[in-house]
């Protein structure tokens, strides 16, 4: 399966960070970026502009081309298909005990269109945090809580929910049962 742009770069700055063994914290303090951003960035949940990544590559003592090399790949076809077992896990540092499982990536007028398959194991919580991105969730089993600023809403099979990840939120599954989700992000493009 091909990488989408998106996790290619959030993953060359991971992989060059921790080979120069330097903390999130440290390439912040480098660049002049929020630890948040970057943490951003590397877990797939926003889309860096040039000047970040111009910022980032010189705080890695890297050329932005090796951030950027081969992201294009292949020319597009009419249609993306991703058959049964071919997404891709994806380890996420801030969401522990949330498997995510990519699925695709597009870029659709200046957003990128990501889709995982989301697994949370029994007995998680996530704290809250946003992302840059409108989300769309559709509960395929289980049953999950997302929490907003002054309300939680408990999802069961078939819900589905909408909202601007810009507003923090958190996820938890209380049960002793996993439960799946089917994710979409229409990420926008950072400043």
């Amino acid at each position: 399966m091909k990488y989408d742009k998106l996790s290619l770069i959030g993953l060359r700055i991971l992989e060059l960070r921790k080979a120069k063994k330097m903390s999130l914290r440290e390439l912040a303090k480098r660049s002049g970026l929020s630890a948040g951003l970057l943490s951003k960035i590397e877990n797939f949940r926003t889309v860096p502009s040039l000047g970040v990544l111009v910022e980032i590559a010189n705080s890695l003592e890297v050329d932005v081309a090796v951030l950027v090399k081969n992201i294009n790949g292949d020319p597009a076809a009419p249609y993306l298909l991703v058959r049964a077992g071919e997404g891709r896990p994806e380890q996420r540092e801030d969401s522990k005990g949330l498997l995510y499982n990519y699925l695709l990536s597009q870029d659709v007028a200046g957003y990128t269109l990501r889709v995982n398959e989301v697994h949370i194991s029994p007995q998680t919580y996530r704290k809250p945090l946003s992302t840059n991105a409108l989300e769309l969730i559709h509960v395929l089993e289980g049953t999950v809580q997302y929490g907003f600023k002054d309300a939680e809403v408990n999802l069961g099979p078939g819900d589905t929910l909408y909202f601007d990840g810009l507003a923090a939120h958190s996820v938890r599954n209380d049960t002793e049962q996993p439960a799946r989700l089917f994710k979409v992000y229409l990420l926008r493009p950072t400043e």
